[in-house]
């Protein structure tokens, strides 16, 4: 993944997050129970904390080039849509086949940090 990919997808997972905030907080929260509003707003807890992340890999990227990041980066964006995709759909529809897409995601989240602590530890020269 590129620098500008990265940027992209950061830029991109933080304004639907922003927007799915906004979409539960206004119209959702009137429409479903606590408990499912809850779980959607874990989903633009993670989404948005990864669209964070996503944008300092991209910076990062940029002025040292990493395998690593750039799988973090994958990882990330994965991550993102399967762990809050599947927590939003879940919360909105009850379906509960949806479950066990979320660990999946969430193991992606986990990767990708793990990803980022190696690359951290590796030896760049600027």
């Amino acid at each position: 993944m590129t620098p500008r990919e990265a940027l992209g997808w950061g830029g991109s997972l933080g304004a639907l997050g922003v927007g799915l905030g906004a979409f539960a907080s206004h119209w959702l929260r009137e429409r479903i129970v606590p408990e499912q509003l809850a779980v959607f707003e874990t989903g633009v807890r993670y989404q948005l904390y990864h669209a964070l992340a996503l944008v300092g890999i991209g910076l990062w990227l940029d002025r040292i080039p990493s395998a690593r990041l750039e799988w973090a980066a994958r990882a990330f964006v994965f991550g993102s849509l399967a762990f809050s995709g599947s927590l939003y759909a879940l919360a909105v529809t009850g379906a509960r086949w949806l479950g066990p897409i979320t660990p999946i995601g969430g193991v992606a989240l986990i990767t990708g940090w793990v990803l980022v602590a190696l690359a951290a530890g590796d030896r760049h020269r600027a």
